[in-house]
């Protein structure tokens, strides 16, 4: 196929309302589920489903699995760019997004997936451990753990080498299914929760998997790793 081509059967793709808003509604980084899409976009999810394989197709969508669940999100950089520069021409509508419930916006906040840390707070903890480098993207979907990364979790009394792998390996990312961007998982990721919870940073609640931290958690945080309520609070 020429180029000319391939401009113009992107260019068929985007100029769908529908798809312009499912693209749009994906700008932020996150990767979405159909259903959420649908409601974005203001149609059913029958509808929805027969776009979201058209941008598959067209390369502009990556789909992302988690169990039995399916995500999508943005084929990265070179379509936001082209999605952002088309809204500086037309600006695009706002995203219909459902408000959430009290209830909903504390699991949101912060939460335990199985044994380890998620929401806002789970995805903020994880972003900051991969910007100082403590931890780094490793081969077959796994985190590393750095030499400066060890020396940090022995300093808040956590022992890396002595922490059991599992066939999935120490540390992997898990994809957050309200953030729809990965916190981090596997035996690392219990340990350091269960550390944290020890030296009272983080509670659970009772009868609950939300997870607040304490105003000494939320002090260690921001003087461990640089990250205030602001970082992963939404209420």
């Amino acid at each position: 196929m020429s180029q000319t081509a391939n401009v113009s059967s992107t260019a068929s793709l985007i100029a769908d309302p529908a798809r312009m808003s499912i693209l749009t509604a994906l700008l932020d980084g996150r990767a979405l589920p159909a259903g959420e899409l649908a409601y974005a976009a203001g149609i059913t999810a029958q509808t929805a489903s027969s776009h979201l394989g058209k941008l598959l197709d067209g390369g502009l969508l990556a789909l992302e699995t988690a169990g039995r669940h399916r995500y999508y999100r943005l084929a990265g950089g070179h379509v936001s760019h082209a999605i952002e520069a088309l809204a500086v021409i037309q600006p695009t509508g706002p995203v219909r997004r459902k408000a959430p419930t009290a209830q909903a916006s504390a699991l949101r906040n912060a939460r335990c997936c199985y044994d380890h840390l998620a929401g806002r707070l789970g995805v903020a903890l994880t972003n900051a451990l991969r910007e100082r480098r403590y931890i780094i993207d490793a081969p077959e979907q796994r985190f590393a753990v750095t030499a400066a990364g060890t020396t940090w979790f022995a300093g808040i009394g956590l022992d890396v080498p002595a922490i059991k792998a599992t066939r999935r390996g120490l540390a992997r990312p898990c994809l957050d299914w309200t953030e729809r961007s990965h916190h981090l998982a596997g035996p690392l990721g219990v340990r350091l929760l269960c550390t944290m919870c020890g030296h009272g940073w983080l509670r659970r609640v009772p009868g609950s998997r939300a997870v607040q931290a304490t105003p000494k958690g939320q002090a260690a945080l921001k003087s461990q790793l640089g990250i205030t309520d602001a970082d992963w609070r939404c209420d």
